[in-house]
């Protein structure tokens, strides 16, 4: 079906935008049906290219519908493992018809950090990367030959930051706020030690490595260092390590208890100072629901994780809102980006690339409610938080979604 999107503003500074079955054209088509989307938004909302979620752990169609989200990429931390063709095909099929799940394969059989998995064959199955998953691999000749192999098929490696032989047994960042609480905490050095040897050894085999978060001032000065040699490393966060510090674990909130946990406030100044240079590549949502026979609990027991998919794009609003990037800067941590590191042809409003487009209000006002979630649970640590950005109408594809 052929589309003109009137009536409102894009990232681009144009007002219109035209569709062709499931692909963004130059030219309007004369038979084209026309979307007023001064009808549907204030002041005709702006458009922009559906939102991509880069590593979550898990589907949730609908909350992924109110947050915007038209593409995810799919932990391998699944059950079963994402590490045999057969899981990652149907894994690719599984947000049919209303969102795109691309697999990122286990580089690693059963993610145990030991074997290799077959990577070219998952790849041919559907996965857009492969993933240490939510531990790092700390055999280096493992890691090693991991880089290689995914750099010999045309796959980026998505990598866990955290040095497991500080971390074991952790549930807090070590300083004061742990000390208070008496929670074993492990040093932040710990993701520094892991970015360090990951980018020693993907500068050795010319792989491309993506850490999926980093959050500490040591690691970000890695990554920028990493980016001046010419190095294909690039690094996500969630908003939670942008917008919370481990004072906000002061009252045992397990919806605060997160991986990696919160940072130091310092190292919270220095994530926000990385978002606004462009050492940070990513935003996402870390999106791992959690229910309550997982989160009530005493602090140490409990599981960490959040639900963030419906709270990505408000909450980057946040940092569009305060000063610290604008807009169109949003969109490429939300979209282009994940896009190009997942290697799908989208993220952009641009012809000749997938329509998935998404209609936002971005000054419309509401409030976060894990009550209201969409999703399986609403374990967020941002519950009764005001924000400003709605999503307003959602299209992947071309394709409306409800």
């Amino acid at each position: 079906m052929k589309r003109f999107f009137a009536n409102s503003r894009l990232l681009s500074g144009a007002d219109s935008l035209s569709i062709d079955g499931d692909t963004i054209v130059a030219d309007v088509q004369d038979d084209a049906e026309v979307i007023d989307c001064a009808k549907l938004a204030r002041n005709g909302g702006i458009l922009a290219p559906g939102i991509i979620d880069l590593g979550v752990f898990a589907v949730d169609r609908k909350a992924c519908r109110a947050g915007g989200i038209t593409r995810v990429g799919l932990m391998p931390d699944q059950s079963p493992v994402l590490d045999d063709p057969g899981i990652v095909r149907r894994a690719a099929l599984m947000g049919k018809p209303d969102l795109w799940v691309h697999p990122l394969a286990a580089a690693t059989q059963g993610l145990a950090g030991a074997d290799l998995a077959e990577m070219a064959i998952n790849a041919a199955a559907g996965a857009r990367a492969v993933a240490t998953g939510r531990r790092w691999i700390s055999d280096s000749g493992v890691m090693r030959k991991v880089l290689a192999y995914a750099r010999d098929c045309g796959l980026t490696v998505i990598a866990h930051a955290e040095d497991s032989g500080l971390t074991a047994n952790a549930v807090a960042t070590e300083g004061e706020t742990a000390m208070r609480l008496g929670l074993a905490a492990a040093p932040s050095i710990a993701e520094a030690l892991a970015i360090a040897r990951d980018v020693a050894l993907a500068e050795e085999t010319g792989a491309r490595l993506h850490f999926r978060q980093v959050t500490t001032a040591a690691g970000f000065d890695l990554i920028r260092r990493a980016k001046a040699r010419g190095l294909p490393v690039t690094c996500g966060i969630t908003p939670a390590h942008l917008l919370l510090s481990d004072i906000d674990i002061l009252d045992f909130r397990t919806f605060a208890h997160l991986s990696p946990p919160l940072r130091a406030e310092s190292d919270r100044q220095a994530a926000l100072a990385a978002l606004a240079d462009g050492t940070i590549d990513v935003l996402a949502s870390g999106h791992d629901p959690r229910g309550p026979e997982e989160k009530r609990l005493p602090f140490a027991d409990s599981e960490p994780g959040m639900s963030g998919t419906e709270t990505l794009f408000a909450l980057g609003m946040t940092l569009v809102h305060n000063g610290t990037i604008d807009l169109p800067r949003l969109f490429e941590l939300l979209a282009r980006n994940p896009a190009r590191i997942l290697g799908v042809d989208a993220g952009a409003l641009e012809p000749g690339l997938a329509a998935d487009i998404v209609l936002i209000d971005p000054d419309a006002p509401w409030q976060i409610s894990g009550a209201e979630m969409h999703a399986r649970a609403g374990n967020t640590p941002f519950d009764g938080m005001p924000v400003q950005g709605k999503v307003i109408k959602l299209w992947k594809g071309g394709r409306e979604i409800a």
